[in-house]
């Protein structure tokens, strides 16, 4: 993964194709103001450095029957870095998990679990999370409802275009 240094047209790119993935070559072009062969260069060129990861839909969980969402702060009996590794392999292995998270403080993981309905949560809780080697604590919390869901990162804010200035200008430095 190379590093490319990121002017105004890139942020722009990656803050629409953040906003719509399936926008088109011309279109993104169009919109951030330049032609579509240079544009499609630069997307390859953010897409080869990393900085896109991919382009996904963004689903209704509801609407394709997993209507309930629980975060799972788990505890581990020990930190010791294979065991982290062995239970990040095992939670990859898990469909139910969206998304594991390893935190600093009390708290050694949050999962994002989505579920068909409260009892299939707790059979997979029983089943697979509480037995799996090394879990000393499981702590739930049941989303009623989502405020926000907001993929990706705050690229249009002007706060954080200075925070990208200077992280450039100190790495030039």
């Amino acid at each position: 993964m190379r590093r490319i240094r990121l002017d105004r047209i890139d942020r722009r790119i990656l803050q629409n194709l953040q906003a719509d993935g399936r926008m088109t070559n011309v279109e993104l072009a169009r919109r951030v103001g330049i032609t579509a062969p240079p544009c499609l260069r630069r997307v390859r060129a953010l897409e080869e450095a990393g900085l896109i990861r991919g382009y996904h839909a963004a689903l209704a969980p509801e609407a394709l029957g997993f209507p309930v969402t629980v975060f799972a702060q788990v505890g581990l009996a020990s930190q010791a870095e294979a065991d982290l590794q062995a239970f990040e392999r095992l939670v990859a292995g898990w469909p139910e998990v969206r998304e594991a998270h390893m935190l600093a403080g009390e708290t050694d993981f949050l999962l994002k679990i989505v579920a068909t309905d409260w009892d299939s949560y707790q059979r997979f809780l029983s089943a697979k999370l509480t037995s799996a080697p090394n879990v000393a604590h499981v702590k739930s919390a049941m989303t009623l409802r989502v405020s926000k869901a907001e993929p990706g990162v705050p690229l249009g804010d002007a706060p954080a275009e200075a925070a990208i200035a200077e992280a450039e200008a100190e790495t030039a430095a």
